[in-house]
């Protein structure tokens, strides 16, 4: 029996098809629930006990020979096959693309870049880490002045002349320090200041500066000016002035837009006065365009500034100012529409 084996090891290792059903029935033949191999190991018990070692050995060639005979011929017919392409079937559902959304801040500092971009301002930027110069003393704010107590500020503990910058208005400065006048730009950026984070105020946000510097610039050039932008924001042309003090612009005033009183939110935003508080404004002092180089007997200007995450708030009707900065997926997908 064991020569019967082994001209059945010798077929095994013989045979070659490239047929599918050739190989199945030397599968069974072989490897089948009734296939040869079952009936040998059937066998094993009527062998005399002196030949079982060499018969078992022989049983265990002729399984492994046709195991491999039969997976080496199964993966040629594999490799043969022709490769389906992705692109067969193009009436198959794509795989879905999640598409990003612009962060609020963003969609609103572009409005307010593009609305001033049609009358002639230009986008200038500058360092977060500032110095003293910049981001007061040529601002009109010299050391121990008392408006530097309106800036609770995060100073660089290694340099005392060191710091966050709390506005932009350093930009301005900087840029009027290697410009000259006629200027007109606007200064997008992001500022610091130690105060306690709440659902309406933050250590860190977005401001917008502007900055108009030229020959007789007048306080009605920046009413003007400041009216084209709340209609072309806001949709909402009613505007007033109201007197009020920063140490780098005089006169200076504060900027309210008339929202109305439609919803129960308009007179919560409000207060019940309709008028809403949207940013600070003035002529520039004399005294800051000297420190920049510029002559205040020649040229005169205007500034204001305004913080984009109380417009963004506004705008899209934002409860909590904590939410714009905490990276919440659900939260900024609520803004995929938007521009």
């Amino acid at each position: 029996m064991i020569d019967q084996i082994q001209k059945h090891i010798e077929e095994v290792k013989a045979f070659s098809s490239d047929q599918a059903e050739a190989i199945e029935a030397f599968r069974i033949k072989y490897l089948g629930k009734k296939g040869l191999l079952n009936e040998y190991f059937s066998e094993f018990k009527n062998v005399a006990p002196e030949d079982k070692k060499r018969f078992g050995q022989t049983i265990n060639e002729l399984k492994q020979a046709a195991t491999e005979k039969v997976n080496a011929l199964k993966t040629g017919l594999e490799n043969k096959a022709p490769k389906s392409r992705t692109y067969d079937d193009l009436t198959r559902p794509s795989e879905p693309l999640e598409l990003g959304a612009r962060h609020p801040i963003s969609i609103v500092k572009n409005q307010i870049i593009e609305i001033f971009s049609r009358i002639g301002f230009n986008v200038s930027q500058g360092p977060e880490i500032e110095d003293d110069w910049h981001n007061f003393t040529a601002l009109n704010l010299p050391e121990h002045h008392p408006a530097r107590d309106m800036q609770d500020t995060f100073f660089i503990q290694t340099d005392p002349d060191i710091l966050l910058r709390t506005h932009t208005s350093s930009v301005q400065v900087r840029y009027m320090e290697n410009n000259k006048p006629p200027i007109r730009t606007i200064s997008p950026g992001r500022v610091y200041r130690n105060e306690a984070i709440s659902a309406r105020s933050h250590c860190f946000f977005h401001q917008v500066e502007g900055l108009y510097i030229d020959k007789g610039v007048s306080f009605a050039d920046l009413k003007q000016t400041l009216q084209y932008f709340t209609t072309a924001l806001f949709g909402k042309s009613e505007i007033r002035l109201r007197p009020s003090y920063f140490p780098f612009t005089e006169p200076s005033a504060e900027v309210d837009v008339y929202w109305g009183l439609e919803t129960e939110a308009d007179y919560r935003m409000t207060k019940g006065t309709g008028w809403l508080e949207i940013m600070g404004c003035g002529m520039v002092d004399p005294n800051v365009l000297r420190n920049c180089g510029i002559d205040p007997q020649t040229y005169s200007g205007f500034a204001f500034g305004m913080g984009i995450d109380r417009i963004a708030l506004l705008l899209h009707q934002i409860s909590d100012i904590r939410l714009l900065s905490e990276n919440d997926t659900r939260f900024l997908e609520q803004f995929r529409s938007a521009l």
